[in-house]
């Protein structure tokens, strides 16, 4: 029952504060305009609608917090996990709220997100302890402090830009969010000891951007921004450390590299593209997954819902992957991707303008009105020959007389 409310308390906190976040949009200048090619945007959009997703979110975490301090519920959380997410958290959203007003450059961002993962780091502990290792009795490896905590922050660092990165169309971040949130709580509640604390973010986080969905999809009314991006980015980064790393020590990091796959993937093609082409690794360019979507003739939601399908595929094989183990989803995710690019190119297919099928539809139309050409001569014909054969008539009974 304590996640049911978790998730419907965002939701509807979400939901409710989305309109509110509009209008603060234009009142403080937070105005996504057109006029690059890689926007999709014809006209004006709010930019600010992170404010409602993290007004969701939050309203539903710290109605936990208090019904664990009052004794409602079992504690679920350290005082220094919560402290450390919430500041991690503030630092983030911090600067993608300034970003989405006064537009700064990559160079000014990027230290402040390092600054918040840090923060984030030192003050909650949390921290990647082990990876996969299948050559090891175990299964796993320990890392060293030295390699963890640097590893630990870049993973954070990465998740935040990859949730920008991806957040390219009417949707799409939220939706991805939403799938991947879902994915990361059915792993915890499939563990033999589910953790509370990642339950209740994932379905915190799952709830408040679904919210912001029904506005946010296309066409959208408002957008998330720089500030709802960063925070759902650096949340998803800490709640897979927090919570499955720990809990799933043989697969450790395999879980999270499936369920935040589709942005993950997203961003190293970006960044190994932008190398390639000898261009700064920050520069926004028209060359992420979703715009070769849009390329092969994908419309907007074709392309939305064919990347929450791939979302969906990449958290079904975590699930698959905590519960039955690595070859049955190495199998699911080769069986389901074969019918997912079949998709795709038929979208294509069915968006485009065929001259063929063109040609073959009024090759069709042309014989059924010859068709039916034929069919009224013949009845013309049929009554000419009546009439005849009654003119014939009168004049023998007149003969006859």
């Amino acid at each position: 029952m304590t996640y049911i409310i978790s998730f419907i308390l965002s939701f509807i906190i979400s939901f409710t504060a989305t309109p509110i976040a509009k209008k603060l949009s234009f009142r403080i200048g937070a105005v996504d305009r057109p006029g690059e090619k890689r926007r999709m945007h014809t006209k004006p959009i709010a930019r600010f609608g992170g404010a409602a997703i993290l007004s969701g979110f939050t309203i539903a975490l710290l109605f936990q917090i208090i019904e664990a301090a009052t004794g409602s519920m079992d504690k679920f959380a350290t005082a220094r996990q919560l402290i450390g997410l919430f500041c991690g958290i503030a630092i983030a959203t911090g600067i993608g709220a300034v970003d989405d007003i006064r537009h700064l450059k990559a160079r000014m961002k990027f230290p402040v997100q390092f600054a918040a993962a840090i923060v984030f780091v030192l003050i909650s502990g949390s921290h990647i302890i082990s990876y996969t290792n299948p050559f090891t009795k175990l299964g796993y490896s320990v890392l060293p402090d030295i390699i963890s905590y640097p590893l630990t922050i870049l993973w954070i660092v990465g998740i935040t830009n990859a949730i920008n990165l991806i957040d390219g169309l009417d949707g799409l971040a939220a939706g991805v969010t939403a799938i991947s949130c879902l994915s990361l709580f059915f792993v915890t509640m499939l563990s033999p000891q589910p953790d509370v604390y990642t339950a209740l973010l994932t379905l915190s986080l799952a709830g408040a951007t679904l919210g912001f969905l029904p506005f946010n999809f296309n066409p959208a009314k408002i957008i998330m921004g720089d500030a709802g991006a960063y925070f759902i980015g650096f949340t998803l980064g800490a709640i897979s450390i927090q919570g499955t790393l720990k809990t799933y020590a043989t697969i450790s990091i395999a879980i999270p590299l499936l369920v935040l796959g589709l942005p993950i993937f997203d961003t190293l093609f970006a960044i190994v593209r932008r190398i390639k082409d000898k261009k700064p690794i920050m520069l926004a360019d028209r060359g992420h997954l979703h715009h070769k979507l849009i390329d092969m003739g994908l419309t907007q939601r074709q392309t939305v819902i064919m990347m929450y399908i791939v979302s969906a595929v990449l958290g079904l094989c975590a699930i698959v992957l905590a519960n039955r183990g690595v070859f049955a989803a190495i199998m699911l995710l080769i069986a389901v991707a074969v019918f997912i690019i079949g998709g795709a190119r038929s979208m294509s297919v069915i968006n485009s303008d065929d001259p063929e099928e063109d040609e073959m539809l009024m090759s069709h139309n042309r014989r059924r009105n010859g068709q039916k050409g034929a069919s009224i001569d013949d009845t013309a014909a049929d009554a000419g020959v009546q009439d005849l054969d009654k003119k014939s008539a009168g004049t023998a009974d007149t003969d006859e007389e």
